[in-house]
C-alpha cells in the first residue's frame, strides 16, 4: 500500500469518516498511537500498526473491546506491552523486527492467545505465562537470542506449529517431543546443529551463478522469506528459462536463508522436488539467492496459506476436489520427496499444502526455508524429530482424502 494512501487513511480517521470499520492499516512514520482509534472502539477487530517508528501502546488499549488481531510489526518496541494481557479477545500478536528484550508475564493474554509473533528481535527469554495459553497453536521466536523454552510450554498441547531458528540453542528442550500436536518446527542455525550443518554441507559440491548471467524477468510470486522471478540464463551461449529466488533480508520468518540455501543443496535432485541449480554469486546488492529450474506453468499450488481465522491448517478454494487418484497421486509423490529429504538429513519442517505444486504428470514439493538438519549422529532424536514432519504428513492425508471423497 502507498504513502500516499495511507496518509489518506489516516486523514479519514482523524475527520471521523470511518466509523464502525473492522479492519485499520496504518502505515505513516506514527511516533505516537493515534486516539482516534478509540473512536473505532465498538467495531475494529484488526488493528495494523506496522512499518511506524512506535515504541508504547496506550495502557487503556483494553478499550478496544473487539481487537482479536493486532499487529506492530518493523517499529522500535523495546518491550511488549503489557496492556495486550487485558485485551480480552486477542487471539493473534504480531511484533517482528522490533527491538524486543523483554516481554513482561502479565503482557500475555493467556486465555484468548492462538498465534504470537515475535520473530526477528533481542529476546533472551519468554515468559513462563506463555505455558497458560492453552488455546496457542502457532508460536513465532526465530531470530532472536533464547537459549531455552520455559518448562511450562509443555502444558501448551494445542501448540501445532514452533519457529525457533536462528537462536542461541544448544540442544533441544525434551518437552517438545511430548507435546501431543506439535508438527512444524523449524530450529536450524541453532549452535547445537551449526556444526551438522556444516559437516553435511562440506560434502556437497556448490555451483555458483554469477549474476551477471541472469536476466530477471517477472515476478513470479512472493513469500514470507523473499520473491521469486522468471529469468533467463547465460548458458553456453543460449539463453536457459529459469526461477530466481532473491531473499528479502539477512532473516526470515522461518530462519536464515544461508540454512535454505544449504538444505536446497543437502536436498540434491528428486522427481517431486523442485531442486537447484546453483546459488547466485556477485549481486550487487550483496543480496543471497537461488536459482531454480522452471516449472511448468500448468502446476498449480494444491492450497492457500492458513488465515487468520484457521491458524495453523492451509485453505483450500472453495470448489476445489481431487478424484481419489489425483489424492494418491499427490500424496505418494510427496511421502516419497519427504522420504528422499530425510535420507539426506534434512526434515522438511514446513510439510503444508501451500507449498506442494501438483499437475496431471508431477507434484513437487517447494520451499525448504524451514527445513532442519537432522542429527544423524543421534539416531533416537531423529526418530523423534521425523515423528513430528509423520504428523505434517498425517495432515495432508487427512486434507487429500477429505477433497476425494
Amino acid at each position: 500500500m502507498t504513502s500516499q494512501v495511507q496518509d489518506d487513511t489516516l486523514a479519514q480517521l482523524q475527520a471521523g469518516k470511518l466509523a464502525a470499520v473492522k479492519h485499520l492499516k496504518l502505515s505513516c512514520n506514527l511516533t505516537q498511537f493515534p486516539p482516534q482509534i478509540f473512536d473505532l472502539a465498538d467495531s475494529l477487530e484488526v488493528l495494523d500498526l506496522s512499518g511506524n517508528a512506535l515504541s508504547d501502546l496506550p495502557r487503556d488499549l483494553n478499550r478496544l473491546k473487539k481487537l482479536r488481531i493486532l499487529f506492530c510489526s518493523n517499529n522500535q518496541f523495546t518491550h511488549l506491552p503489557e496492556v495486550l494481557g487485558q485485551c480480552a479477545h486477542l487471539s493473534m500478536i504480531g511484533f517482528k523486527a522490533n527491538r524486543i528484550k523483554h516481554i513482561p508475564e502479565s503482557a500475555i493474554p493467556t486465555r484468548t492467545l492462538r498465534w504470537f509473533i515475535v520473530t526477528d528481535n533481542a529476546l533472551t527469554s519468554v515468559p513462563n505465562t506463555l505455558g497458560e495459553c492453552a488455546k496457542l497453536q502457532k508460536l513465532m521466536l526465530a531470530g532472536n537470542q533464547l537459549t531455552t523454552l520455559p518448562n511450562s510450554l509443555a502444558r501448551c498441547h494445542a501448540l501445532e506449529l514452533l519457529r525457533i531458528s536462528a537462536n542461541q540453542f544448544e540442544t533441544l528442550p525434551d518437552f517438545l517431543f511430548d507435546l501431543p500436536k506439535l508438527t512444524w518446527l523449524a530450529y536450524a542455525g541453532n549452535p547445537f546443529c551449526n556444526a551438522i550443518e556444516q559437516t553435511l554441507v562440506s560434502q556437497q559440491p556448490i555451483h555458483h551463478i554469477d549474476w551477471q548471467a541472469l536476466t530477471l524477468q517477472q515476478a513470479l510470486g512472493e513469500g514470507a522469506s523473499g520473491i521469486t522471478y522468471q529469468a533467463l540464463l547465460k548458458n553456453k551461449g543460449a539463453q536457459e528459462p529459469v526461477a530466481v529466488k532473491l531473499f528479502k533480508s539477512d532473516l526470515t520468518s522461518d530462519g536464515l536463508p544461508r540454512c535454505e540455501m544449504h538444505a536446497n543443496l543437502l536436498a540434491g535432485e528428486h522427481p517431486n522436488l523442485i531442486g537447484i541449480k546453483g546459488i547466485i554469486h556477485n549481486h550487487p546488492q550483496g543480496a543471497s539467492g537461488l536459482v531454480m529450474p522452471l516449472l511448468d506453468a500448468d502446476l498449480k499450488v494444491l492450497a492457500n496459506p492458513p488465515s487468520f481465522e484457521s491458524c495453523s491448517r492451509d485453505v483450500y478454494a472453495n470448489d476445489f476436489s481431487l478424484t481419489p487418484e489425483q489424492a494418491g497421486f499427490i500424496f505418494n509423490g510427496i511421502t516419497q520427496a519427504a522420504e528422499h529429504l530425510h535420507a539426506n538429513g534434512l526434515m522438511h519442517g514446513d510439510l503444508y499444502a501451500h507449498n506442494i505444486l501438483w499437475g496431471a504428470d508431477k507434484v513437487a514439493l517447494s520451499d525448504l526455508g524451514g527445513a532442519s538438519f537432522l542429527p544423524l549422529d543421534n539416531p533416537e532424536l531423529t526418530r523423534k524429530i521425523l515423528k513430528l514432519e509423520a504428523r505434517a504428513l498425517a495432515v495432508l492425508a487427512k486434507e487429500l482424502k477429505k477433497y476425494s471423497e
